[in-house]
C-alpha cells in the first residue's frame, strides 16, 4: 500500500535521540525537560483517596467542575479576570493536546500561522496537519526578544493567528507588559487569532510577575491560552492541562477536544481541585526553581561555557562558541558521549536550523544531579 505521508519531514525528534544517546553511555540527562524529583505526597494521596472514592469513570467533556471553579479562582487572584468555569474553561490531556486542539479548531486550508522561533516542536507539525502554513519569525541570541516592527511585516492577508509562549521555551525569555500591549494592538488591526503557551506561568525569576494574556481585556477576546499541570507540579507523565479562552472560542475549541480525547483522567481531577485550595503550592514555585538556577549558574561559573539569561522556565541556555566551532548538534552529542552529560541543540527548535552554537540544559533536577553534571561540563 502506498502512502503519501502529511509529515514527511518529521522524524524521530532529538529529544528521543539524545536520551537514547543518554542511557547508551550513561550520561547525566539534562535534554529532555521534565524533574528527577517527586511530585507532592500529598497530591498523590489524594489522587489515591478519589480513585478509592470510586472516581474512576469518564469526567465531563469540559472536565470536572470543582477544577475548573478553582482555576477560575487562581485565574481572578493573579490574572484579575472573571474567567466562567462552565463556558471559560476545558481541561485537557496535557498542553499539547491544548494547542493541537486550538491549531486544529480554527486553521484551515491555506492559512498562515506566524511562530515566534525558536519554538516548542509540536506548534509547526500541528499547523501542517490541518492544512495550514508556519511562518517563521527567529528571534535572536543573546537576548531573545522579539521585535515587534520586524514581526508584523510576517503579516499578510492569510495569517490567521499567531502562537506565542511566555516564559519561552527553549530561551528562558519573557514577554513583558509593553509586549503584550504591542501584541493586543497588532492582533486587533490584522483581525488575528492568539495562541498563547503558558505552561511556565509559575516558573518566573527575580521578582518579576508574568504577564499572561489572559490579563489584557481586548487581547483576551482573541486569545487561547493553553496551560500544564505537569510542569507545574513535577507530574508530566500524567498529562494534564488546561485551555482557557472567551466562551465564543471555547465553543469552537470543544467541537474538536470531545472528538479528540472527549475528557481525560477523573481521579487527578478531583485531586488538583483539592491540591489548588492552597496557593503555595504553586506560588512558592518562582523561589524553588531560582535557587536551582543560580545553584546551577555557581556551579558552572569556571567553565568555558557562557550562560545566557534566564528569566522563566527551567531551562538555561548556555553559549559555547569559545569551546568549539562544531555544530550544536554534532556538539551535544560529544557532550554525551565523551563528557557523560546530555543536553538540546537549538538549532532543532528553529525551522531554518539557525545554528547559534548555544545548547539547552534543563535544572529540573536534584542539587546533587546538577552539581555532578557541572563537574563534568567544567571539564569541557
Amino acid at each position: 500500500m502506498q502512502i503519501q505521508s502529511k509529515l514527511p519531514d518529521v522524524g524521530t525528534t532529538i529529544f528521543t535521540v539524545m536520551s537514547r544517546l543518554a542511557n547508551e553511555h550513561r550520561a547525566i540527562n539534562l535534554s529532555q525537560g521534565f524533574p528527577n524529583f517527586d511530585c507532592s505526597p500529598r497530591l498523590i494521596q489524594l489522587v489515591n483517596e478519589y480513585m478509592n472514592k470510586g472516581m474512576n469513570q469518564y469526567a465531563p467533556m469540559a472536565g470536572a467542575m470543582p477544577l475548573r471553579e478553582q482555576l477560575a479562582q487562581k485565574i481572578y487572584t493573579l490574572y484579575q479576570n472573571s474567567i466562567h468555569p462552565e463556558t471559560e474553561i476545558t481541561i485537557t490531556a496535557g498542553a499539547t493536546q491544548a494547542i493541537y486542539c486550538v491549531i486544529a479548531a480554527f486553521i484551515r486550508q491555506g492559512d498562515e500561522v506566524i511562530l515566534v522561533d525558536p519554538a516548542y516542536d509540536s506548534y509547526a507539525p500541528s499547523v501542517v496537519l490541518n492544512g495550514g502554513k508556519p511562518v517563521a519569525y527567529e528571534l535572536k541570541s543573546p537576548n531573545y526578544n522579539i521585535n515587534w516592527t520586524e514581526l508584523e511585516q510576517l503579516v499578510s492577508p492569510k495569517t490567521k493567528m499567531i502562537v506565542v509562549n511566555t516564559p519561552h521555551n527553549p530561551t528562558g525569555s519573557i514577554l513583558s507588559a509593553k509586549d503584550m500591549r504591542t501584541l493586543q494592538d497588532l492582533v486587533e488591526k490584522y483581525d488575528l487569532l492568539v495562541l498563547s503557551d503558558e505552561v511556565y506561568e509559575h516558573l518566573i525569576y527575580d521578582d518579576v510577575l508574568h504577564e499572561s494574556a489572559l490579563k489584557y481585556p481586548q487581547l483576551f477576546q482573541r486569545t487561547l491560552a493553553t496551560y500544564s499541570f505537569g510542569k507545574t507540579f513535577h507530574s508530566t507523565g500524567w498529562k494534564m492541562g488546561y485551555c482557557v479562552a472567551s466562551e465564543h472560542l471555547m465553543k469552537e475549541f470543544r467541537k474538536v477536544h470531545q472528538f479528540n480525547v472527549f475528557s481525560v483522567n477523573t481521579p487527578v481531577q478531583y485531586a488538583m481541585a483539592e491540591f489548588l485550595k492552597n496557593p503555595d503550592e504553586y506560588l512558592s514555585l518562582p523561589y524553588f526553581y531560582q535557587q536551582k538556577r543560580d545553584f546551577f549558574e555557581q556551579a558552572m561559573s569556571t567553565s568555558r561555557f557562557e550562560p545566557l539569561s534566564c528569566s522563566g522556565t527551567y531551562f538555561q541556555l548556555y553559549d559555547y562558541s569559545a569551546i568549539s566551532d562544531e555544530s550544536d548538534i554534532d556538539f551535544t552529542k560529544r557532550l554525551t558521549t565523551e563528557y557523560g552529560v546530555a543536553a538540546i541543540p537549538i538549532s532543532v527548535f528553529y525551522t531554518s536550523k539557525r545554528d547559534e552554537k548555544v545548547i539547552r540544559l534543563c535544572f529540573a533536577k536534584t542539587e546533587e544531579t546538577l552539581e555532578k553534571a557541572a563537574e563534568l561540563l567544567v571539564k569541557v
